[in-house]
């Protein structure tokens, strides 16, 4: 049996997913891991704990088909650092995009006379999940640690040592640092004057096909692997979400709600606007992928869900209990407004002192009204990035969405009511995973092109033409709350401390 695993090495699990050549999912798999919280502000996790969950992933599926792999390609999620040693060691916890430790110097650096050209030339908004940030925020805060690291790597680079030894990165992981040049694809050596680094203490940068073979036979064994199974390097899961979800051409944007949330669409050029600092990611040499992340999606819904509600979101038939009954609500939560800053936000506003605001609350305002205004609240944050994604050129025809929300039809048809667009769930497997699998059909020569897979389509959601004239009506109120909110926002940073 020929078939391909894609892996996606994600914040809050590790996702195998098996297809076969014809791009049928045979299995899937899934290992999940904490995310540590030391002090406020930071976001960190244990690589070898992540390393583990990898390995798992891979010998359960070998496991459960009873057959080798055709190759593996590697999907992981952006902006992480590991400071290591010589040996490949790591000298602390990966800090993860989540992590707004730098949000001050992320602020010096975008207020700065060259914030602006480090923007155009990497095509990374400047903000404290970037690697740029972080390096710099470690340079200042751990300066004896600083001195010690061999190399700076993320989570894929360091599975990637594990496996075989070398350090190399993928144009897209790249991409997502601040510290890659986007067109000429290489290290941008105004970034590492920035941070103080040396071009050395990065990895090789390399395409997204880019394979290697030859792992060490006893790792082949825990792995259930041969010695010679091809693992390819992959892309970011951001970049993956776009193939796996057929949203790379024809203006057709991936929608992604899983801990976070994004909204990308592919362009044959490089897209910025560094007011609102959208991203522009390399995929191949002929294709990038651009648009915006926010810090709160599912994250705000099961913070909601088990603060207040003391309800556990680990399962779809928990979804299920919890948004059944928004149904019965009525679109704009009956004039009721969530603001799902609870970790800052990014695009468009990237401010990390953002805190979250439920405003407008009445005492005929129930548990559904409120669980449905952090469903629109998370809805609209994405909305607003594709307002600022239009403006620099890019359209948007339709929508194909992925990650945990999938289960709900509620919050798919709020989602087609807000964008007032067709949005489609192609299929419920993890996107990202899916795409590197796809990814690998393609660099093993099992596809010539994507567009010889065609996508299941499973559910289409039209746009109400009513509901969306209300949200039209809500939309402006919810992004003036920010403006008129913000300074207060900061001022109670103090308070907090």
């Amino acid at each position: 049996m020929t078939y391909i695993i894609g892996i996606d090495i994600g914040t809050g699990s590790t996702k195998a997913v098996a297809l076969n050549s014809g791009g049928d999912v045979l299995h899937s798999t899934q290992v999940s891991y904490p995310t540590l919280n030391p002090e406020p502000d930071h976001s960190e996790q244990a690589p070898e704990i992540i390393w583990q969950a990898f390995v798992k992933c891979i010998s359960r599926m070998v496991d459960f088909l009873d057959d080798k792999p055709a190759g593996i390609v590697l999907s992981t999620a952006m902006h992480s650092v590991i400071p290591v040693d010589a040996k490949g060691n790591p000298l602390m916890n990966m800090i993860i995009w989540a992590d707004n430790r730098s949000a001050s110097i992320a602020k010096r650096i975008k207020e700065s006379s060259s914030g602006e050209m480090i923007y155009t030339q990497t095509g990374m908004p400047i903000h404290a999940m970037t690697p740029l940030c972080k390096i710099l925020w470690i340079k200042e805060n751990m300066p004896d640690l600083f001195i010690q690291v061999h190399k700076y790597i993320s989570i894929k680079e360091y599975i990637w040592y594990k496996l075989f030894h070398v350090y190399e990165v993928d144009y897209s992981i790249a991409s997502a640092t601040g510290l890659f040049e986007l067109e000429k694809l290489r290290w941008n050596a105004n970034s590492l004057d920035l941070c103080g680094i040396q071009l050395q203490q990065l990895s090789q940068p390399v395409p997204v096909d880019h394979v290697r073979k030859e792992i060490d036979p006893t790792l082949a064994d825990s792995l259930k692997l041969t010695v010679q199974t091809p693992i390819f390097i992959g892309s970011s899961d951001g970049c993956m979400a776009n193939i796996g979800s057929f949203a790379i051409d024809n203006g057709i944007a991936a929608l992604t709600i899983g801990t976070s949330g994004a909204i990308r669409i592919g362009s044959k050029k490089p897209t910025f606007n560094f007011k609102a600092m959208t991203f522009t990611y390399c995929l191949f040499d002929n294709l990038f992928i651009s648009g915006g992340p926010i810090n709160n999606g599912g994250i705000a819904l099961k913070w909601f869900a088990e603060s207040f509600l003391k309800i556990k979101l680990d399962s779809p038939e928990a979804y299920e209990v919890l948004l059944g009954g928004i149904e019965k609500t009525n679109p704009g939560a009956d004039g009721l407004i969530f603001l799902p800053y609870l970790l800052g936000e990014r695009a468009p506003i990237w401010d990390s002192h953002s805190s979250a605001v439920f405003f407008g609350l009445k005492n005929f305002h129930t548990q559904a009204h409120l669980t449905r205004a952090v469903v629109e609240g998370i809805s609209m944050a994405l909305f607003s990035i594709s307002k600022a994604m239009e403006k620099t050129g890019l359209t948007i025809s339709k929508i194909h969405v992925s990650g945990g929300f999938v289960h709900s039809k509620s919050w798919l048809q709020i989602l087609a009511d807000i964008f007032n667009k067709e949005i489609s769930l192609i299929h419920q497997e993890d996107a990202s995973a899916i795409g590197a699998a796809y990814l690998g059909l393609k660099s093993l020569g099992i596809i010539t092109t994507f567009s010889q897979l065609k996508p299941t389509l499973q559910t289409s959601f039209e746009p109400n033409t009513e509901s969306h004239k209300i949200y039209q009506k809500l939309f402006p109120i919810y992004e003036r709350l920010y403006e008129k909110l913000k300074d207060e926002m900061l001022l109670l940073q103090d308070v907090r401390k």
